[in-house]
């Protein structure tokens, strides 16, 4: 009978790709960037509404997948070959740990939009759904990640629309919330990291990439990256209060509920229609809000169904007016 020493273990344990660090390090560069730019907007820096359409959408949607992909890529690679346990549990509970106390503070914070089921319980949720995949074939993880992509194109549901199943991702209407990241479609992204790493495991990718030995300019990202949840839980707080505290020196100019109303409502349309057809529509949006006195109800997130069917059918006739009015003015 042999006895395994206590190193073998070490000695079959991958070496680390510092690559892997790197690019986290630059996501994590990005999302403070994005978070800045949010901070500026809600201190009444910028136009409101900048950070939610546009390319400043996309480069959130970009920096979010990036970081669930980079979940999969590690989950593979620490549990990829046996997963450890211990290992695990002492992750889960610390990302987990730390979504709650946002949760917490958020709510107390900024309660219209607090969050509830951010990017920290994506993670933690899907690092427990992904050990599930550990061990399948890549292609079909692949195939289940665009199935958990594409779900919320084809199965979104009114019977989803309960708070207690906003996590899942397939209301009819999405929640109000400073950060919601929910199941689908972004545990496709994990699934993904899942089964590129397996692959390039396979083909031998991944002991090229832990052999690449970058310069010391790179030293900064791979601490950042190393270091990827404290960096997100300081990184905003520190964000935030520096931006409070110019605010008390040179604080933003204070616009009305009207014209914030305007920019949001024209930066929001101009995502489908021209801008001809937007500045209309938003006049009519206005006038139409501000004559049945129901403004402060839109700005005071009113959730309730009844609200929201209001304003759809508020929306369906303004554009009907907007359509008939810029056909009216072409004839002429």
């Amino acid at each position: 009978m042999s006895i395994q020493t206590p190193t073998a273990p070490v000695q079959d344990r991958p070496k680390r790709i510092v690559a892997i660090d790197i690019v986290r390090g630059i996501a994590l560069i990005a999302m403070a960037s994005y978070h800045f730019t949010w901070d500026l907007e809600f201190f009444g820096y910028t136009d409101p509404g900048l950070t939610a359409f546009g390319w400043w959408k996309i480069y959130a949607r970009c920096i979010a997948s990036t970081f669930l992909f980079l979940v999969g890529v590690s989950l593979y690679l620490a549990h990829g070959r046996q997963i450890r346990w211990n290992g695990f549990w002492k992750r889960f509970a610390m990302v987990a740990g730390a979504a709650i106390a946002i949760s917490v503070v958020t709510r107390i914070a900024t309660p219209d939009g607090f969050i509830f089921f951010g990017i920290l319980h994506e993670i933690a949720l899907a690092s427990l759904l992904g050990l599930a995949f550990l061990r399948l074939p890549a292609l079909l993880t692949l195939v289940v990640a665009a199935l958990v992509i594409a779900a919320p194109v084809y199965l979104r549901s009114e019977a989803f629309d309960h708070p207690w199943l906003w996590w899942v991702g397939l209301s009819a209407n999405n929640p109000r919330s400073n950060d919601y990241v929910p199941l689908f479609p972004w545990f496709g992204a994990v699934l993904a990291g899942i089964a590129v790493t397996r692959l390039a495991a396979g083909a031998g990718l991944l002991a090229r990439l832990a052999n690449l030995a970058p310069g010391r300019l790179a030293n900064p990202l791979v601490f950042i990256g190393r270091h990827s949840l404290a960096f997100y839980l300081i990184h905003q707080p520190l964000l935030i209060g520096c931006v409070w505290l110019f605010s008390q020196i040179m604080p933003a100019q204070v616009e009305t509920p009207q014209v914030n109303f305007l920019k949001t409502c024209q930066l929001s349309c101009e995502q489908s229609r021209d801008t001809e057809f937007c500045t209309s529509y938003c006049v009519c949006m206005l006038d139409t809000l501000e004559g049945e006195s129901t403004l402060d109800r839109l700005y005071n997130n009113d959730q309730t169904a009844e609200w929201k069917a209001h304003l759809s059918d508020l929306a369906g006739m303004c554009t009907a007016k907007t359509d008939s009015k810029l056909m009216e003015g072409g004839a002429e």
